[in-house]
């Protein structure tokens, strides 16, 4: 049975993209339906722009890459933003000195699971975002 787990953006790439991360991002994949943060598809195209700018890329793999990213988002839960979730990401970069996108990546998480995080799964390759969200009460897994 898949259950639901918190898929920051920078899990969501090594999905659409061969990278080191991309086999457990897979194995993960088979077992866990995605929640994300409204911006994620956004965040995905920049870092697939990225990658093609380092030359890490080409135009036909940034292409798979797209349409790939766009036929996974069918089926995310997505966190809408809200005047809410903005007060909660400004606590975040507060209280575990993080970066505005990654606030709001945890304070969506928040937002999924109602403030009730433990035994939920948050996956992210960010060290940083990671401990924020074990500090937060998730079961953050690195990819």
């Amino acid at each position: 049975m898949r259950t639901l787990a918190f898929w920051d953006t920078s899990a969501l790439v090594p999905l659409c993209v061969r990278q080191g991360a991309t086999p457990r991002a897979i194995a993960l994949h088979k077992i866990h339906d995605a929640a994300v943060w409204w911006a994620a598809p956004v965040e995905i195209a920049s870092a697939l722009a990225r990658l093609v700018r380092m030359k890490q890329l080409d135009s036909s793999d940034w292409s798979k890459a797209r349409k790939l990213a766009k036929r996974l988002a069918d089926s995310w839960s997505v966190i809408q933003p809200s005047n809410a979730l903005r007060a909660k990401a400004t606590q975040l970069v507060e209280r575990y000195d993080l970066r505005a996108a990654d606030s709001f990546q945890l304070a969506a998480a928040l937002e999924w699971c109602e403030d009730a995080p433990q035994g939920r799964v948050f996956l992210t390759t960010d060290r940083k975002l990671r401990e924020a969200a074990l500090l937060s009460g998730f079961d953050a897994k690195p990819l």
